[in-house]
């Protein structure tokens, strides 16, 4: 069985339901904007939202009220600040209340690792001298069999969904990333289904240094998004928009402007992909 190749809408349509758990991935470039656009277009809510290092998407579905929960190991705005719409959510429960998990990034790194492999859970040396067991019930402790040493365990995701962007698919529905990357071949290797928003739909895939490929076969869908990942970047396609960053500070800090932008912008659809107002785009096939 291979990926189906779709619309952005019509995936989101069909794979991201209400209450589910979802990780959209990506480490500095190739973060799954247009996606995160959509499934707040799309009126998602209660969803427990996972990343490593939740950014502005996450800013803005939490401002859009989409989720309940977010697991996460470090939230920013890269290079500018705070994420004041998370901090908004939850400190003054606005939109809605807004329950954290946090993690160490080794131990987020651990759980989508464990997830991967189909075990309930990943053991590791890590935590200590910390308070973070303390506040977070999903860190526990195992005793080693062989050497009596107590180490650390973290739990599986049970991640429903993940959503990654890429620079490339084949028509087989074979993706294929490279550059920085992260733990996005984890989250869709341990989810129960899952979204690759790519650049372009090509007939072949030409090797690349340092590439991770996905095969079709552990893909649900593939929707073609050109600028997905904007105002993040894609290595070989475009750069990062720093100004775009630097203005959604602006846009967020204040409960009125975030509104204004949500309503006449992003829910209208009236602004174009790549300009400092930072929406994505919806994907047609190609």
């Amino acid at each position: 069985m291979t990926a189906t190749i779709t619309t952005l809408p019509q995936a989101i349509a069909d794979l991201v339901h209400d209450g589910d758990t979802i990780a959209l991935e990506g480490f500095t470039h190739l973060i799954p904007v247009a996606a995160g656009q959509e499934i707040i277009r799309q009126g998602r809510r209660d969803l427990t939202l996972v990343r490593m290092t939740p950014d502005i998407v996450y800013d803005q579905m939490i401002g859009a009220g989409c989720a309940s929960k977010l697991v996460f190991s470090w939230g920013g705005n890269p290079g500018v600040g705070s994420l004041h719409r998370l901090r908004d959510a939850v400190q003054q429960g606005w939109p809605a209340p807004l329950e954290i998990e946090e993690h160490s990034h080794a131990g987020m790194a651990n759980r989508y690792a464990a997830s991967a492999a189909g075990m309930p859970f990943a053991v590791m040396r890590g935590y200590v001298g910390t308070d973070l067991p303390k506040h977070t019930k999903t860190i526990g402790q195992v005793t080693c069999p062989f050497t009596g040493e107590v180490l650390t365990a973290v739990p599986n995701l049970g991640l429903d969904v993940a959503i990654i962007h890429a620079q490339r698919a084949d028509r087989h529905g074979n993706v294929q990333m490279w550059g920085l990357t992260g733990v996005q071949k984890e989250a869709v290797l341990g989810a129960k289904r899952s979204l690759v928003t790519v650049e372009e739909i090509v007939d072949e895939l030409e090797p690349m240094p340092n590439q991770v490929v996905l095969p079709g076969w552990v893909v649900t869908a593939i929707a073609p998004v050109p600028r997905g990942a904007v105002p993040s970047y894609a290595q070989g396609y475009y750069d990062r928009d720093n100004a775009a960053y630097r203005a959604w500070d602006t846009v967020a800090k204040d409960r009125d402007s975030f509104t204004t932008w949500l309503n006449e912008e992003l829910l209208a659809g009236t602004t174009r992909a790549g300009s400092t107002t930072l929406t994505g785009t919806t994907g047609v096939v190609q």
